[in-house]
C-alpha cells in the first residue's frame, strides 16, 4: 500500500501538473520542447498487465500535440522490480504517444536518488538512465514572493529541506511554504500547512514556532494582506481594543485555515483572549496537530520550548 509521504509528492505534481518540466529544465538541464500546456494523462501503460505496470503518474507537455511525456514515479526506497519495470513504463507510453518519453524519479533521501540514478543494464550494450530529483535537486525556496508563484514548489522544497542539519533555514522554508499555502482554498490549505510541518526535523519545529505571526515582518504584499492584514486592519492608533479586535480576527482566520469551521465555544474562547493569550494561540498554531492543542496552552501552563 504506498505511504502517505509516496502519495503526498505525488499530490503536488497532480495539483500542479506544471511542477513537473521546472526540475528537469532547471536542475536537470534537460532540452525540453517548445510547449503551451501542461496535463496529466492515463497512467495504464500496458493492457497485458494494467496492475504490475502502473506508473504513478504521467505528465504531457503539449504544443497544440502532445510533444513530451514525463513519467513520474515517487521512490520512498530501492526496490529492485522497480529497475525491469521502469523502462516499461518509458517504452509503452511512448509507442502509444509516439513522442519522446522521459522517466522522472522524485525521491525523499539521497541515498534513494544515487541507487535510483544507475544505470538500467538493458543486454546488448542498451542503457536506460532514469532522471533523479532528489533532495539536492529542489531549489531552497524562502522568498515569499517565489513561494506564492509557485506554492506547489514551495512545500516540495520544505519536505525535501526540512531535515536539514541548518534548522534556521529549513524553518525559513517553512514559513513560506506556509504563507504561500494561506492563499489557496481551504483544504489543500490545510493538508499543504499539514504537509510542510510533518516533513521538520524538532530542531527546525522549535525555530518555526518563535517565527511569531505577530512579530514577524513579512516583506510581500501577498504575506501582508493574508497574515499581516489582520493585526493592521485591527490596531487603532492609541486604542488597545482596536488592536485585540483585529488581532482575534487574524487567529480566527489562521485557525479556520489550518482546522476548517469553527465551533462557537472556539470563537467565544477567541472573542474573550487577551492580546498575550492570542499571541500564544498563534504560536502554538505552527506546531498544534489539533483545533484544542493550538487553543490549550500545556499542561501547567508553561509553554513548549
Amino acid at each position: 500500500m504506498p505511504s502517505q509521504l509516496h502519495e503526498a509528492l505525488l499530490l503536488l505534481f497532480r495539483n500542479r501538473p506544471a511542477l513537473a518540466p521546472e526540475p528537469l529544465r532547471d536542475a536537470l538541464r534537460v532540452a525540453l520542447p517548445p510547449y503551451t500546456q501542461v496535463r496529466i494523462d492515463s497512467a495504464e501503460l500496458t493492457e497485458i498487465q494494467p496492475a504490475e505496470y502502473r506508473a504513478d503518474l504521467v505528465v504531457l507537455l503539449l504544443d497544440g500535440v502532445p510533444v513530451l511525456g514525463i513519467v513520474i514515479e515517487a521512490q520512498l526506497s530501492p526496490d529492485g522490480r522497480k529497475r525491469f519495470v521502469w523502462p516499461v513504463y518509458v517504452v509503452n507510453l511512448r509507442a502509444r504517444l509516439e513522442v519522446p518519453v522521459c522517466l522522472l524519479v522524485v525521491t525523499s533521501d539521497e541515498p534513494t536518488a544515487r541507487w535510483a540514478a544507475t544505470p538500467i543494464d538493458l543486454g546488448g550494450d542498451n542503457r536506460f538512465v532514469p532522471l533523479l530529483l532528489g533532495p539536492s535537486g529542489v531549489p531552497e525556496v524562502t522568498d515569499e514572493a517565489q513561494a506564492q508563484n509557485d506554492p506547489e514548489l514551495a512545500v516540495l522544497s520544505a519536505m525535501a529541506h526540512g531535515q536539514g542539519v541548518d534548522y534556521g533555514k529549513a524553518a525559513r522554508i517553512a514559513l513560506a511554504a506556509q504563507i504561500a499555502s494561506l492563499g489557496l482554498d481551504e483544504d489543500r490549505s490545510r493538508l499543504y500547512f499539514d504537509l510542510v510541518l510533518a516533513s521538520l526535523n524538532e530542531a527546525a519545529r522549535r525555530e518555526l514556532k518563535t517565527m511569531d505571526p505577530a512579530k514577524y515582518e513579512y516583506q510581500s504584499e501577498f504575506a501582508k494582506r493574508y497574515v499581516a492584514q489582520g493585526r493592521l486592519e485591527g490596531k487603532v492608533e492609541g486604542q488597545a481594543e482596536g488592536e485585540l479586535r483585529g488581532r482575534a480576527d487574524l487567529v480566527t482566520r489562521q485557525l479556520t485555515l489550518r482546522f476548517g469551521s469553527l465551533a462557537p465555544e472556539a470563537l467565544e474562547q477567541i472573542a474573550a483572549a487577551s492580546i498575550e493569550e492570542l499571541d500564544a494561540i498563534g504560536e502554538r498554531l505552527l506546531t498544534a496537530q489539533t483545533l484544542q492543542q493550538a487553543l490549550s496552552p500545556p499542561e501547567g501552563g508553561v509553554a513548549e520550548t
